[in-house]
């Protein structure tokens, strides 16, 4: 247990506990009696393991390596889940202990692959748990950036701060940032989507997908929600939040002379972004019917996955590219991450042309910042591209294996690396993953939280215990 900072584990039980304690109440007030016991147990069984944990942990005043942190971000990753399963398990829908726990790791990774083949048979209470579990395991996620903040690249620690490390005052300070940023862009959300006419229930379940870049919805198909052009076009910006950097607004707002450090990445993203659309809209609007098609772009490009059922299929595999991929390194959004993937195209396309033009002079560096590309990082995104190709063979002769096709093997490994819900502009929206065998539920499992884990640190973990010297 030394390994483990039990602390940091205390405040999400606590959070659990207390989106426990908001559906013992929602479930009084509109008489939905089904399952509350199990919100009951889950509000006892949190709160006293963050109260054992804080007890226990508060008088460490130990350094914390950076391996704590790892195993301690890791081991969350499959305790926590572990109590947000105690609804689905105790519920009567009979569930199985695999499928109970498939759904609270689908949901707190924010993937959004589902055991329930009908949204509509489940009752309010356990669909605004679900999304719950998104929206805590978002805040998880973002909280396990500035905790790993030592192990990233300086140049995107750039875009947060001008510290080259944090003490433990500087993350206090930063996570609590990030908890009223997520929170009150949860609800920005929120009255965003009810003053568009989406309902009540639907917009608060659908706000806490969004930000969280979850797949989870409160209905089975997205149409249902949606039902104009105007409430379409709203939630695809919408879901540009979980794109772009969480702390972009902020940044905005409060930062003194606008340095450009921090809004490096947003810039790069932004004209991204705008040369995506432009091609979209040109060049594959094929069926004139460019708003659902602007919001399957947006949704893969954030990484939720959401899509109407109507959707294109001719398209996946370019929508499957803009997945892994991905959006803004500090935000909810999965993916390889775009900067990188443009600075290790930028790097080696200067290399290849110092060679073939050696008296011309090629700059290695962003094009909106001074921050000058560094070798080590230019390896890191080069080892973080092979361990992400090294996990997709894997995980995909473990579903070959496990009698799935080769194609939707392929599609599935992409899209839970990258925590992203299958679709039908994937192909994947027939997919029953309650059908599927114990094992492969167990590999999908494994591969969410490692899709979730900057893959980097898997590396160091195995440095650590299998090369001590």
């Amino acid at each position: 247990m030394n390994y483990i900072k039990l602390i940091y584990l205390s405040v999400f039980c606590g959070l659990i506990a207390i989106l426990s304690f908001f559906n013992i109440i929602y479930s009084y007030y509109l008489n939905l009696y089904l399952n509350l016991n199990t919100y009951v147990y889950t509000f006892i069984i949190s709160g006293f393991l963050a109260i054992i944990f804080f007890l226990i942990d508060k008088n460490n005043e130990n350094k914390i390596t950076i391996y704590s942190k790892i195993i301690t971000i890791f081991f969350g990753y499959f305790l926590l889940p572990l109590i947000i399963s105690i609804p689905f398990y105790f519920s009567n829908y009979n569930l199985t202990f695999i499928d109970s726990y498939f759904e609270s790791i689908s949901g707190f990774t924010s993937t959004g692959f589902t055991i329930f083949d009908n949204i509509k048979h489940i009752d309010q209470g356990l669909i605004l748990w679900r999304s719950s579990s998104q929206w805590v395991g978002g805040l998880y996620f973002l909280f396990s950036i500035i905790l790993l903040i030592d192990i990233f690249d300086h140049s995107f620690k750039k875009t947060l701060t001008n510290f080259l490390s944090f003490n433990k005052a500087e993350i206090l300070k930063q996570s609590l940032k990030i908890f009223l940023l997520y929170s009150l862009i949860t609800l920005m959300i929120f009255v965003i989507l009810n003053l568009s006419g989406v309902r009540l229930f639907n917009s608060l379940n659908l706000a806490m997908t969004i930000i969280s870049s979850g797949g989870f919805l409160p209905t089975t198909y997205l149409s249902s929600i949606l039902l104009n052009d105007f409430q379409i076009i709203i939630t695809s910006i919408l879901m540009l939040t979980s794109f772009f950097s969480i702390f972009l607004i902020y940044n905005l707002t409060f930062t003194k002379n606008h340095n450009m450090n921090f809004f490096n990445e947003d810039i790069h993203l932004f004209f991204y972004f705008g040369i995506l659309t432009t091609i979209f809209f040109v060049f594959l609007n094929f069926e004139n019917n460019f708003i659902e098609l602007f919001l399957s772009l947006t949704s893969s490009v954030s990484n939720i996955g959401l899509s109407f059922d109507n959707n294109s299929s001719n398209l996946s595999f370019l929508f499957l590219i803009l997945v892994i991929i991905g959006g803004s390194f500090f935000s909810t959004s999965s993916g390889i991450r775009f900067l990188k993937i443009y600075s290790l195209f930028k790097y080696s396309i200067n290399e290849i042309l110092s060679y073939s033009r050696p008296k011309n002079i090629y700059i290695n560096k962003h094009l909106f910042s001074k921050e000058f590309f560094q070798l080590d990082e230019i390896y890191k995104y080069f080892l973080s591209i092979i361990i992400f190709i090294l996990s997709l063979l894997f995980l995909t002769f473990l579903l070959t294996a496990s009698n799935i096709e080769f194609e939707n093997s392929f599609k599935l490994s992409i899209l839970t690396l990258m925590n992203t819900v299958n679709s039908s502009m994937y192909g994947l929206a027939d997919f029953s993953f309650y059908d599927l065998h114990f094992l492969t539920k167990y590999y999908l499992i494994f591969f969410m939280v490692i899709g979730r884990l900057e893959l980097l640190t898997l590396l160091i973990i195995c440095k650590k215990f299998l090369f001590k010297n």
